[in-house]
């Protein structure tokens, strides 16, 4: 964000109009915009800091997957993908890659703006926190500096590994995380482990939030695919 609060956002897409139509709606609603035609361009636009990027799927010179792989490397801001593919398994691999939304085309202009707007605000209560203190809905908050979370304002005694995939889900709102995505990512089991112990440690972490007094649940299953933090 420049010092005027303006934000910049990477609009990367391989079909001009569709490029040109995002780059001219989205600079008529204050942001400034870096465009995009293809993957190398993508990334060589991402080295001036974006505060979004807005990544379609099928692009040539690097595909956006392989794009956001790459920039995931070094750049911590949203990258929501706009793809006409609308499968679960290419969702699941969008997310895999470092994702933080899939948004299918056709799309509402509205209803992109508005997702646009609710990610970075969410980055903006993550900085203004100092990226420690974050609430999130059904009134539990998460102590990322102290590891601790909070559920209608009392505490919920989580084991260190239950924070753990608590904190993994809440950093990324919205993205799906497989069994053997959060076991591999967690670490820290023993040699025998199976990922089939992740649904265990979720059912317990859920148990200890509604006992606490979270007013909902905040980690939804995706059946067939995983799980994900609500936001």
């Amino acid at each position: 964000m420049k010092a005027d609060g303006t934000y910049t956002l990477l609009v990367a897409d391989d079909e001009p109009d569709i490029l040109e139509l995002l780059k001219d709606f989205f600079t008529s609603q204050g942001y400034r915009v870096l465009a995009a035609r293809n993957g190398e361009e993508a990334l060589q636009l991402a080295q001036k800091g974006p505060d979004l990027v807005l990544l379609d799927v099928a692009m040539p010179k690097a595909d956006g997957l392989e794009v956001c792989r790459r920039l995931r490397q070094h750049l911590h801001c949203p990258i929501l993908f706009l793809t006409a593919r609308v499968e679960d398994a290419d969702a699941l691999e969008g997310f895999e890659a470092g994702a933080d939304d899939y948004i299918p085309k056709p799309f509402s202009l509205p209803v992109l703006a508005a997702r646009v707007a609710a990610h970075l605000a969410r980055e903006g209560r993550q900085a203004a926190g100092g990226g420690a203190e974050v609430r999130f809905a059904g009134n539990v908050t998460i102590d990322f500096r102290q590891c601790a979370v909070f559920a209608n304002g009392g505490p919920v005694g989580l084991t260190p590994r239950e924070f753990a995939i608590v904190s993994l889900l809440a950093k990324h709102p919205g993205r799906v995380f497989d069994r053997d995505l959060i076991h591999q990512k967690v670490g820290g089991w023993d040699a025998a482990s199976s990922p089939l112990v992740v649904t265990e440690h979720v059912r317990r972490i859920r148990k200890k939030l509604l006992d606490a007094g979270a007013e909902t649940d905040p980690i939804e299953t995706v059946w067939g695919l995983g799980y994900r933090w609500r936001g």
